[in-house]
């Protein structure tokens, strides 16, 4: 089931349901794409037909982000929960690793790609590293060329938004893999050079304040939160 929030229709899934779906995906043939939009991201959408239409042609579309869920109860049309990219990635890793699997990392900085994988495996010792690029290249063919050269299952493509929902949605016709998520900074967080909130922040949906906190200069990216929320009590109350 589909929730529409503001113009971005989300899959009504829990993590356990979330990565179901994922496995289905990786038993088709042909690729196809998850993205995981938080509230940032989709304030971006309403503002723009390109990214909306990214994002909706997505094979599965997870609300990383506790406001976006909020969004969705003062919508009336409340989603079960948030479904955090990383920690979504990382339970596909564990399939991965279970299934004999493999994942290709693209994105982030030189070197950054690498010391997650580190970290990946040290925690999925049966999982396979096909492959490795960083988010640094302006001609898109020989990177297509080293993904498919690796034959991944899945690949990760964390270069942020818009760039890699394009990046997902042009080439999925040309990939030689079963199933691509979009994930944005998250080889940041496998490799450890962003800390994660607290365990007790993240429960507490407290996690942007945690990353304010830590990194001042993201305060106009925050701003696009609360004028979201703003969008979403207008529309609330206007029954638009």
């Amino acid at each position: 089931m589909k929730i529409d929030v503001m113009g971005v229709r989300f899959d009504n899934v829990t993590m356990d349901e979330a990565l179901e779906k994922a496995k289905e995906i990786l038993s088709r043939d042909g690729a196809d794409y998850v993205v995981t939009p938080n509230s940032e991201i989709v304030y971006e959408a309403m503002h723009s037909e390109e990214l909306c239409g990214l994002l909706n042609h997505a094979a599965l579309v997870l609300p990383d982000g506790a406001g976006v869920v909020l969004g969705s109860k003062i919508l009336k049309t409340p989603l079960k929960e948030k479904v955090a990219g990383v920690d979504f990635a990382d339970r596909l890793l564990g399939h991965l690793a279970q299934t004999g699997g493999s994942v290709y990392l693209l994105g982030s900085k030189p070197g950054v790609a690498e010391l997650a994988a580190e970290k990946m495996l040290a925690k999925h010792p049966g999982l396979t590293i096909a492959g490795m690029a960083d988010g640094y290249f302006k001609d898109e063919d020989p990177v297509i060329e080293k993904i498919n050269a690796a034959h991944a299952d899945v690949l990760f493509v964390c270069l942020g938004a818009p760039k890699q929902e394009r990046f997902m949605q042009e080439h999925k016709e040309k990939l030689n893999v079963r199933l691509m998520a979009g994930l944005g900074g998250s080889l940041d967080s496998f490799a450890g050079t962003v800390k994660r909130a607290p365990k007790w922040m993240i429960r507490l949906s407290l996690e942007w304040l945690y990353r304010l906190i830590k990194e001042p200069k993201r305060f106009g990216r925050m701003l696009r939160l609360p004028k979201f929320l703003w969008a979403v009590v207008c529309k609330r109350i206007g029954g638009g």
